[in-house]
């Protein structure tokens, strides 16, 4: 499997369902230029682990928001599954009104072009980060039973927009208001021998 860290994100027009429960029928990835994405696959509405995933990025949103970062779900379902589980209660088995888009890709072509695509047909649990111009700059891909870390998501945006804004490099483990290391050999020796144990 080849990555797509480095890479222009593939771009897709599909149908998603929006915030406010409509469908938008040419959902462009290309319209979010300007602003960061964690774009995820999850393998299918109305499981298990999915919900708890989906309904922790939306407790989260805001603070996503807040560093000019968007989230897009998508699984292989249709629309109208989409639709469906939001509007089904959580207490029985839903979602609920989750305030961030949901993309079909009923056709799978999406996945595919992610590479997250399992032969039985659903998708692996992938996280992708796409900065401003499209890059994608962060992958993470879970197996079917590894629900993934909102936190690491959150994590990885701060460390890039910190990377952005000052060119420094973030070590193991990087939290946000942290010291970086600025990108030569002085700098990482200076940083280790500030930060050894």
């Amino acid at each position: 499997m080849s990555t797509l860290v480095a890479k222009q994100a593939p771009d897709f027009t599909a149908t998603a369902v929006m915030p406010d429960n409509s469908m938008k029928e040419d959902f462009k990835l290309s319209e979010f230029r300007g602003k960061y994405v964690i774009l995820f696959f999850y393998p299918l509405d109305f499981t298990f682990v999915c919900p708890s995933e989906i309904i922790a990025f939306d407790r989260k949103l805001d603070q996503f928001k807040a560093k000019n970062c968007e989230v897009i779900g998508v699984s292989v379902d249709s629309q109208f599954s989409h639709w469906a589980w939001k509007n089904t209660p959580v207490k029985e088995g839903g979602i609920g009104n989750i305030q961030y888009p949901l993309v079909a890709d009923l056709d799978k072509k999406i996945s595919r072009q992610y590479g997250v695509l399992l032969d039985m047909g659903v998708a692996l649990r992938g996280t992708f980060l796409i900065d401003k111009e499209g890059l994608v700059r962060h992958a993470v891909i879970n197996d079917l039973p590894l629900g993934r870390s909102i936190d690491e998501a959150l994590r990885m945006g701060d460390a890039l927009a910190f990377h952005e804004a000052h060119g420094d490099v973030c070590p193991a483990n990087w939290q946000q208001g942290e010291d970086a290391m600025t990108p030569t050999a002085e700098g990482v020796a200076d940083y280790l021998a500030k930060h050894s144990d």
